[in-house]
């Protein structure tokens, strides 16, 4: 990510792994891209129910 500081230079920083996913969500909305703009024709979101607060990756059986 490219990004200027009060100094007016440009830096650049990159994002891995668990920050970069975050990172580049916040940046689509900057773009007014939603979540639901980037993923396939005929798959349904997954509802927050099966996945908030397990600890665990998000699963999707595809239905």
């Amino acid at each position: 990510m490219e990004t200027t500081a009060l100094t007016g230079e440009t830096v650049a920083t990159v994002y891995e792994r668990g920050l970069a996913r975050p990172l580049h969500h916040e940046i689509d909305h900057l773009d007014g891209l939603l979540y639901t703009t980037r993923m396939r024709t005929g798959v349904a979101p997954i509802p927050v129910e099966n996945y908030r607060q397990t600890g665990r990756d998000w699963i999707h059986d595809g239905a």
